[in-house]
């Protein structure tokens, strides 16, 4: 039977969370370290931990990714969280952002929502004071340097082996594989798929795959040069084979792209053509920036024709508008039609994906061409309305919910906010076999997302009909064909305005559970 006094110490205790976060397996900052120092402080202070949120393997340099903080943040804004404390071990751990206004953008949204955040193992207490804000931003400005350091220090070490002649990581590419290697040279076997090394002494190199990819990586190097065959073709071809590619997948344009343009073919190894420091954006490195280490293997492909499937790519790739223009009218009077098929076929002009890069679309090369299509090509143009309306849609909520408080992560279109993932999709009105306007809501991704936003659009496709919110469970019931009233099944999930979509999404957001409309 306890006694009435540790039951009133039990009580008085104040409830705490605690976030923890591990980016590698560094044994100061793993998740039992934390627990137990942040145990530790809880114990000394009348706190008990009756929340944890732990991101392991997660870098800090941002809130993307990290689950378990962004959770964190949705709880303490829903009002409803169950602690009245956040317990940090200490500022790296809370992030180490690059810009240190963000840090103190997501302790300022929990301070708002009065659940201040403890950094348990620092030398400040953080209450506010000046003293304390001023030894907390350098804190945060050294933490976000450690991290820039830091990244120069492995660069510059990968770079080095990269100059050794020691591969940096990545897929190896179709026929080739990674060996693994001891410090003093000898092969220790081949790595597969998804494999890494796991002694800090230990090397990966670069070897040819097995014969039957080798030789099939030199047919496809003829297939271009010599038979004249497109990248399409040949990927085309490569399927019908029943060949997958080094990912297990099917072959694609850029696929094939990518084995004819790689240089590890010839023997030799490639690093530093592009870098993306610190979850920046990938930027594209100048060749004289490339680190090269020729001779590491029997070349797979003969430099000659490794050459002249580089000169081919070249001018199918950077010919003038003008002249991409005249290849296209003289296709056209050599064979009397033009298409995708016909331009790829062809080994002495630029691919159909080139021309929709360079013009925006192969309609309009068609048409600055002088050209008469194949077909009518105004579906296209309706998908990109529809598309850019859909973001514009995506758009104004995520402004409306963001004026409410709320975190909104947008990804592809969709986004997630406070924990809710929300797709959008803008149905076109087509027609039916009788000519009545018919609308085909799709189905919801592999993912289906807990709420799926419907914008039906009236005849002609200029202006919204009516909109629906549909919650994951009946998702299920998608792709579904519907006429002028809708569907029956999601009737109560049918909203008339834009205006009663933005209400029904900021309560279902800001309230965690589902709400549509009044139903």
């Amino acid at each position: 039977m306890h006694h009435p006094t540790q039951l009133t110490n039990a009580l008085m205790q104040v409830p705490a969370a605690q976030y923890l976060r591990m980016s590698t397996d560094h044994q100061r900052y793993s998740i039992a370290n934390q627990c137990l120092a942040i145990r530790n402080y809880a114990d000394q202070r009348g706190m008990v931990v009756v929340r944890t949120y732990a991101d392991e393997g997660k870098s800090g340099l941002d809130a993307v990714g990290r689950d378990a903080f962004l959770q964190l943040i949705a709880d303490v804004e829903s009002g409803q969280a169950n602690f009245r404390v956040i317990l940090v071990f200490d500022v790296s751990r809370w992030g180490r952002f690059q810009n240190t206004d963000e840090s103190a953008f997501y302790e300022y949204r929990c301070t708002r929502a009065r659940i201040p955040v403890v950094y348990c193992y620092e030398s400040f207490d953080n209450d506010g004071s000046p003293l304390a804000t001023l030894i907390k931003n350098i804190k945060r400005s050294m933490d976000g340097e450690y991290s820039r350091v830091l990244s120069a220090k492995v660069y510059a070490g990968q770079c080095r082996l990269a100059e050794m002649g020691y591969f940096q990581g990545g897929p190896p590419g179709y026929g080739l594989r990674r060996r693994l290697v001891g410090a003093n040279g000898e092969a220790k076997g081949i790595l597969e798929a998804g494999e890494q090394k796991n002694l800090r002494g230990d090397r990966v190199v670069l070897i040819p795959g097995p014969p039957a990819e080798t030789r099939r990586v030199r047919q496809i190097f003829s297939a271009y040069v010599e038979r004249t065959l497109s990248e399409e073709a040949i990927a085309q071809w490569l399927n019908r084979l029943g060949v997958p590619t080094d990912l297990n997948r099917q072959w694609t344009r850029q696929t094939v792209h990518n084995v004819l343009t790689n240089e590890r073919y010839l023997g030799c190894s490639l690093y530093n053509r592009r870098t993306a420091k610190l979850k920046q954006k990938s930027t594209r490195n100048a060749p004289v920036l490339w680190i090269r280490r020729e001779g590491m293997f029997k070349p797979i492909v003969e430099e000659s024709l490794f050459e002249r499937a580089q000169a081919l790519l070249a001018f199918r790739s950077h010919c003038d508008d003008a002249t991409m223009l005249r290849l296209l009218r003289e296709l056209f009077a050599r064979i009397g039609s033009i298409s995708v098929a016909i331009i790829d076929e062809q080994d002495d002009m630029p691919c159909a994906a080139t021309y929709r890069m360079r013009f925006g679309s192969l309609p309009k090369a068609y048409a600055l061409a002088g050209l008469e299509a194949d077909r009518d090509y105004a579906y296209i143009d309706l998908k990109r309305r529809l598309r850019a309306y859909g973001a514009k849609v995506t758009d104004r909520i995520l402004r409306s919910l963001e004026s409410a408080g709320c975190e909104v992560l947008r990804s592809l279109g969709n986004f997630r906010c406070n924990g809710l993932a929300v797709a959008l999709t803008v149905v076109r009105c087509g027609k039916a076999p009788d000519g009545r306007p018919q609308w085909r809501i799709p189905k919801a991704p592999r993912e289906a997302p807990d709420l799926l936003a419907v914008v039906r659009m009236a005849v002609g496709n200029t202006d919204p009909l009516d909109y629906y919110l549909i919650p994951r469970e009946e998702c299920q019931w998608l792709p579904v064909r519907s006429g002028s009233d809708g569907c029956a099944r999601f009737q109560q999930y049918k909203i008339q305005s834009f205006d009663g979509v933005e209400q029904a999404l900021l309560k279902t957001l800001t309230q965690g559970r589902r709400y549509v409309d009044g139903h």
